[in-house]
């Protein structure tokens, strides 16, 4: 079991799910993406305040959203997203669709939307890091397998295809 965030895990750990404990094997930032071109002139997180501006992030429930809210109380700008989403891949999909002027999203799905979108850097979410834990789970019917995918994420051909992806170290 990999999950986005440490919390999601430790819940995991809590309800006796997990065999041994979790490993950290990646991190991850929030960016700003925009429409390509960056019709909007967005440069900051401060912008993304400004009047008619239709932003999207992902709902406080979720990892993603749970970041935004970090990174809000740590700069001190206060969205007021006209949708809070339910996925990371939701506020691309309002992006990339014209739905959206702005949403807040993860620097790895920023990449992989490729010039779907323009990505501003947000500095400030350089303080709020996302840590990814894997560990297998009890009842895992094929623990040998579950071990070794363990291992490989862990490992360092497994960090050169989370850092090629985007992914920081953890």
């Amino acid at each position: 079991f990999a999950s986005a965030d440490t919390r999601t895990m430790d819940a995991a750990v809590a309800s006796g799910l997990v065999a041994g404990e979790p490993i950290p094997f990646a991190t991850n930032t929030l960016a700003i993406v925009t429409e390509p071109g960056n019709p909007e002139n967005i440069t900051s997180l401060d912008d993304l305040t400004g009047d008619g501006l239709s932003v999207v992030v992902c709902a406080p429930r979720v990892p993603c959203g749970a970041a935004t809210e970090r990174l809000e109380e740590a700069s001190g700008v206060e969205l007021a997203p006209v949708s809070e989403e339910s996925s990371v891949t939701d506020v691309l999909g309002k992006v990339t669709s014209g739905q959206a002027d702005a949403g807040l999203v993860y620097v790895t799905d920023a990449m992989g939307a490729g010039e779907k979108v323009t990505v501003v850097p947000a500095p400030e979410a350089a303080e709020i890091v996302n840590v990814y834990p894997v560990a297998t789970l009890k009842d895992s019917r094929y623990h040998d397998r579950a071990d070794a995918f363990v291992r490989f994420v862990t490992g360092t051909d497994g960090r050169t295809v989370l850092a090629d992806a985007g992914f920081g170290a953890p």
